[in-house]
């Protein structure tokens, strides 16, 4: 029995893995063009994907994953109007009665379909189209709902139940993208060795640890500006019984110190103590250390830098989503916060 329920968890992260993340930005990107000029997002399905509708609508104009300002989530499913145009009309326009009466140009409507084939979604999607709305459908591998909207998400397979915990989790996705990059906190993350400081191989002596004379102010500026500071650094010497995390931790405490020192600061400190051949998530290029930093402080990655002295240190932040500034011989740490800082006022 066990195994057979191994299988089916199986089978639906097999599918989840297979969604296209190209056509989840992008969905996540028209929902926030949407937002940002107090445009609503519509949702709609019927049976179990009309409960999908309601719970994503409410993450809008609730909460997703922080508290911030409401964004006008709205769902198609509410049971007076439904029966009331069922059964004075037909059910074939229960939603698309409900897009004439409430759908403006600019608005983003989404119809959630596992075969792809409702034909009371179809034609409020045609009906958005017609006001100047943008459409999105979700839906497995088949039907024509995904043929007539601005933008299809696929999720690739006919099985019901795999369809529709797919675009749930396309959703959940989409949802964080949208809260992060309405409301979430810029910051810069930074290698430690060899970007702040010397690397001196599996540093465990406090006193050996010596700042680079631009860094405090270099980072003194980038607070100044608004950007949290947050240390990214593998640190395999734990993994090895080189030194142990509270060693680690006062070899750090010295660094942080000539950085106040200078007038700069670090806010927080993430590592990985792993060794290379653990495999861990964590250990950069991977990106675990990113993910446990953008949920702690709510990042928005596409307003965040990062900066490092390897191939290592911006494959990380790319793979975030994040800019980069690679540092080394011929280009100082504050260098790089020139470019950050120039980029950062044009965009404003």
């Amino acid at each position: 029995m066990n195994e057979a329920i191994a299988a089916e968890l199986n089978r639906s992260s097999e599918v989840i893995a297979r969604i296209d993340p190209a056509q989840v930005r992008q969905a996540a990107d028209l929902m926030l063009a949407c937002v940002r000029k107090k445009g609503q997002v519509i949702f709609m399905g019927n049976g179990g994907s009309s409960a999908d509708a309601q719970h994503i609508a409410a993450e809008l104009s609730g909460r997703y994953a922080f508290d911030r300002p409401a964004m006008a989530g709205v769902c198609l499913s509410n049971v007076v109007p439904i029966t009331a145009i069922g059964n004075d009309y037909s059910y074939d326009i229960v939603f698309q009665r409900q897009i004439e009466a409430f759908c403006r140009s600019g608005d983003v409507v989404v119809g959630l379909s596992t075969s792809g084939k409702s034909k009371n979604v179809i034609l409020a999607l045609q009906k958005a189209k017609e006001l100047g709305a943008k459409t999105i459908s979700f839906t497995g591998d088949q039907g024509t709902i995904r043929d007539i909207v601005d933008l299809a998400v696929i999720i690739p397979t006919t099985e019901t139940p795999r369809v529709q915990e797919g675009y749930l989790v396309a959703l959940h996705t989409i949802c964080g993208i949208v809260e992060r990059e309405m409301f979430g906190q810029r910051a810069v993350l930074v290698d430690r060795d060899d970007t702040l400081c010397p690397d001196i191989p599996y540093c465990h002596d406090p006193a050996q640890i010596k700042v680079y004379p631009d860094v405090p102010a270099a980072l003194g500026r980038l607070k100044r500006a608004g950007f949290l500071i947050l240390m990214v650094t593998n640190q395999s010497g734990i993994g090895r019984g080189y030194f142990d995390v509270k060693t680690f931790e006062t070899v750090n405490a010295a660094l942080i110190a000539q950085i106040r020192a200078g007038g700069g600061d670090i806010d927080d400190v993430f590592f990985c103590p792993h060794k290379p051949d653990d495999h861990c998530a964590c250990r950069k290029p991977k990106i675990g250390l990113g993910l446990q930093a953008i949920a702690k402080y709510r990042l928005d990655p596409s307003q965040c830098f990062m900066i490092g002295d390897r191939e290592k240190d911006v494959l990380f932040g790319q793979h975030l989503g994040m800019r980069t500034e690679l540092v080394g011989p011929g280009r100082s740490f504050s260098t790089a916060v020139d470019t950050i800082l120039s980029a950062t006022s044009r965009q404003n």
